[in-house]
């Protein structure tokens, strides 16, 4: 049987099932450390940039690294992690059927349909075994900007040796800014994945330990 028809059986099963399977708790929590390293380096490589893509710079207690050599130490390393991380659980999210059980089939109408619930305070919460629309669009954008972060944060470190995938993005100036923009749409979510864990407290325990 795989994840995915067991993923169906499990909405039917009993308070105890598991929810996330091992392999599932395990990435998802590597990679928050590898995303949150990447981050903080990447804000100070930014700071010491002798060409800054916008007037500003980030505040010194947000940033890893304290200077420029440092910063790019942690963001290599975390780089490393996240890829061989990312490789495992997309891997095994294709594998085992998990993503196509769990994050499709993404309808327009379904999102609009939840959306309009949350604006009325409508919203169910109690089955922790299925994805609302907005839920899956989220899930699916945050794995689609990790995979372009990486692609564009190779094509920015390597430019000449990765230099299709530097032109895919139009330039080396303009994968700076593709990497960018990946950050923050990355940051975005963060944002919103971390503030609504007081709404749904189940959820972290249930990434925790499976039940």
């Amino acid at each position: 049987m795989t994840i995915g028809s067991a993923d169906f059986a499990i909405r039917q099963s009993p308070a105890g099932a598991t929810i996330h399977p091992a392999w599932v708790r395990i990435t998802h929590w590597v990679n928050a450390i590898a995303m949150l390293l990447m981050i903080g380096s990447g804000w100070q490589i930014y700071d010491a940039s002798p060409l800054p893509l916008f007037r500003f710079q980030f505040p010194l207690t947000v940033t890893l690294g304290g200077d420029l050599p440092t910063g790019l130490a942690w963001h290599f390393a975390a780089m490393w992690l996240l890829v061989a991380n990312g490789l495992v659980y997309v891997t095994l999210g294709l594998a085992t059927g998990r993503f196509r059980a769990r994050l499709f089939p993404i309808r327009p109408r379904d999102v609009a349909a939840v959306l309009w619930a949350t604006l009325r305070g409508k919203l169910a919460r109690d089955d922790l075994t299925v994805y609302n629309a907005v839920q899956k669009l989220l899930y699916v954008g945050v794995i689609l900007a990790g995979i372009v972060i990486v692609l564009s944060g190779l094509s920015i470190w390597k430019p000449v040796q990765f230099q299709e995938i530097t032109t895919l993005f139009g330039g080396y100036d303009r994968a700076r800014y593709v990497h960018f923009f990946a950050m923050s749409a990355i940051v975005a979510f963060l944002v919103i994945h971390i503030g609504l864990v007081p709404f749904v407290p189940r959820r972290l325990l249930a990434m925790i330990v499976g039940k």
